[in-house]
């Protein structure tokens, strides 16, 4: 009779609480409406001027790597290739190209000996990994051609892996 009597009262104090809480509930500050926003005009003259069109560059490079994902004690490729916009797109043979590997830990050219493009401006570099990057960390590879006569330089789009 003792354990009827302790589930009664448990059971009236849970009601209670219960009505007690939706009374603070309704007794709650009320929600107010947002004010209204100004009206956005835009000027007719706005809408006359004439966005300047970008001129295309000369020369364009991109770089990229053999292996995107790969162990970190693996050896990778990195590419890179160099074009001039002429009537065709072409690849500019003899340009001079230079490689930085940007590791968590610092950055580390690549080849003493830069190589040269060949006859379709392609380049590649030959990238030991030797655990320097840690995994599922990208590091990206920064190349640069360098165009003689002038020395016009042209800084390609990087190449970029993450070991797995």
């Amino acid at each position: 009779m003792i354990m009827y009597s302790t589930r009664t009262i448990s059971l009236k104090l849970g009601l209670f609480c219960i009505a007690l809480l939706l009374m603070l509930t309704a007794c709650g500050s009320t929600a107010s409406q947002a004010a209204p926003q100004p009206t956005v005009t835009v000027d007719q003259t706005f809408q006359s001027q004439i966005s300047p069109i970008p001129t295309v560059p000369t020369y364009r490079c991109g770089a990229w790597s053999s292996d995107n994902a790969p162990s970190p004690s693996s050896t990778i490729t990195i590419y890179a290739r160099l074009t001039r916009l002429t009537k065709n797109i072409a690849g500019v043979p003899g340009a001079t190209a230079t490689a930085v590997v940007h590791f968590q830990s610092g950055n580390q050219p690549l080849d003493q000996n830069p190589p040269v493009s060949d006859g379709g401006g392609y380049v590649s570099f030959t990238l030991p990994l030797q655990g320097r990057q840690p995994t599922k960390i990208p590091a990206t590879v920064d190349v640069i051609f360098k165009i003689l006569p002038g020395g016009t330089l042209v800084y390609c789009t990087p190449a970029f892996f993450t070991p797995m």
